[in-house]
């Protein structure tokens, strides 16, 4: 038998700079640090910062890796659902009314979603709970979709 699970406690992603990222991550999601959760390593240097994201069950880390952080750049590790593509509509007058760049929404295979990049060029996706039929042909060559080179 297996053993159970209670769900995912945290994501960590990778950055570069984590003052830059907490603040893209608070203006962009609404995002609260939570302080009593820093690590700090043994001579006092923080290394990585917890967020609380409203909408989002588990919390998200914000781990300093310039290393991993360029070498991820360009992939999409997390997908986020939002209700409909009036939702989308609003994410993309949010993003727009805070300078970040975004796909135009996009017919995906089932549903349709806005892309978008943190400051170390991370991307993240907004994709609807609600669905499209097979009559919808989804996306194939939006760079927005495109995988990301492996690294040099």
């Amino acid at each position: 038998m297996t053993p159970s699970l209670r769900g995912i406690h945290h994501v960590k992603l990778p950055v570069s700079d984590l003052l830059r990222s907490v603040d893209f991550y608070t203006a962009v999601f609404g995002a609260v640090r939570l302080t009593d959760a820093d690590h700090v390593d043994g001579d006092g240097r923080l290394y990585a910062v917890i967020l609380r994201v409203p909408g989002l069950d588990p919390l998200v880390e914000l781990r300093l890796d310039a290393e991993q952080a360029r070498a991820s750049a360009g992939f999409d590790p997390l997908t986020l659902a939002v209700d409909d593509r009036a939702a989308l509509a609003a994410w993309s007058a949010h993003l727009d009314a805070r300078g970040v760049a975004h796909s135009p929404v996009i017919a995906a295979i089932r549903a349709w979603l806005v892309v978008f990049a943190d400051p170390d060029g991370t991307r993240l996706r907004l994709y609807t709970l609600e669905q499209h039929g097979p009559e919808v042909a989804p996306a194939v060559d939006d760079p927005w979709l495109a995988r990301p080179s492996a690294p040099r």
